[in-house]
């Protein structure tokens, strides 16, 4: 088995997904691979955005918007540098998860992705649909979900 050149994580600013980033860090710099930190966001508006908080709680960070995310996506690189990761790079991008981190494998040649296990069976993946579940059925390469809950 050849080892990984390119690992990919999704983060959404929760602690669970920057425990993600800190298991694919160690992963990277193991293979001696670069690191892709991605955050994905669908920012919402009046009535959507309000509905969206009240279901979401403390998990509606989720749906403000870019400046949240260039904030999260900051902090993951701090996260990743302090594990020894030196080829780092980070990308913001308006759009659902799962089809975020999809199409950014495909961009930066990515041959795995990290994601966290959290969502898989709560309200917040029923809401806005599971990461973990998703891009471990789409992605078409290596995946693997980290127990981050």
């Amino acid at each position: 088995m050849a080892t990984y050149q390119t690992v990919l994580v999704g983060t959404d600013g929760s602690e669970s997904s920057f425990a993600a980033v800190v298991s694919a860090a160690r992963l990277a710099v193991a293979c001696g691979a670069g690191l892709v930190i991605a955050c994905a966001y669908s920012p919402m508006r009046g009535t959507d955005l309000d509905v969206a908080k009240d279901r979401l709680g403390a998990e509606a960070y989720q749906v403000v918007g870019s400046a949240p995310a260039e904030d999260t996506l900051r902090v993951a690189r701090d996260k990743a540098r302090n594990e020894g990761v030196e080829d780092v790079r980070s990308i913001a991008v308006e759009d659902r998860p799962v089809a975020a981190l999809e199409r950014i494998a495909r961009e930066y040649s990515a041959d795995l992705i990290v994601v966290g296990n959290r969502g898989l069976r709560s309200l917040t993946g029923r809401i806005l649909g599971s990461v973990p579940a998703g891009i471990a059925r789409r992605a078409g390469l290596d995946v693997l979900i980290v127990h981050t809950t």
